[in-house]
């Protein structure tokens, strides 16, 4: 069963390392409180696509996949989606 989206945002948590691999995995420069911010449009975007594979959740809008461990909320990486 997936949690609902207020689980996600009261949950999510951040490594140290895991700003900076967002900004080089998005190809952004943004500070630590812009990419949570960032994190918390996508979670709360009623569009976005939430489906869990294996041990994680996978979070899709339309440009932004998020990766977040489905034990411990962590975020471990952001995906541009490829534009087909």
């Amino acid at each position: 069963m997936i949690p609902k989206r207020s689980t996600f945002l009261k949950n999510v948590c951040y490594t140290p390392l895991v700003f900076g691999r967002v900004n080089k995995k998005l190809n952004l420069s943004l500070s630590n409180e812009e990419v949570q911010s960032l994190v918390n449009r996508i979670i709360s975007d009623e569009k976005t696509i939430i489906h869990k594979t294996g041990k994680n959740y996978y979070l899709q809008n339309k440009t932004i996949e998020l990766v977040i461990n489905s034990f411990n909320y962590r975020l471990i990486t952001a995906n541009k989606k490829s534009s087909n």
